[in-house]
């Protein structure tokens, strides 16, 4: 699902959105170059190949490259919402020992107050 398909109508669109998405543009137009300079690179030691068949390599060559970065990208997301998860998981674990942990400490501190103030009085 796509953030377009995410998004309704009535939801603002955030600048680092917009930022994020003009980023992610500019990096596959940039993948998308470098696939057809090495596909240019990769057919022009082959002299004897007419300019369709070249182009033709060269299309094929870009499409291949394409699908492959494409896939590597996928994988890298996923992998990033999945550490996104976990590390979400553990500090809400963090956070609640963290609680637990002051909760206990002021009650050790009340205690001891108490204890010391019912000795005082005594």
């Amino acid at each position: 699902m796509t953030d377009a398909q995410r998004r309704t109508d009535d939801e603002p669109v955030s600048p680092a959105h917009v930022v994020n998405q003009v980023e992610g543009y500019l990096l596959w137009q940039a993948r998308v170059a470098e696939a057809e300079e090495r596909a240019r690179a990769f057919t022009e030691p082959l002299e004897w190949l007419t300019t369709a068949q070249r182009e033709e390599i060269e299309q094929h060559y870009v499409r291949d490259c394409l699908v492959r970065a494409r896939g590597d990208l996928q994988r890298v997301a996923d992998r990033c919402r999945a550490l996104r998860e976990e590390y979400e998981e553990r500090y809400s674990r963090l956070r609640a020992r963290c609680v637990a942990a002051v909760i206990a400490a002021v009650a050790v501190l009340a205690a001891a107050a108490l204890l010391t103030l019912a000795v005082t009085q005594s």
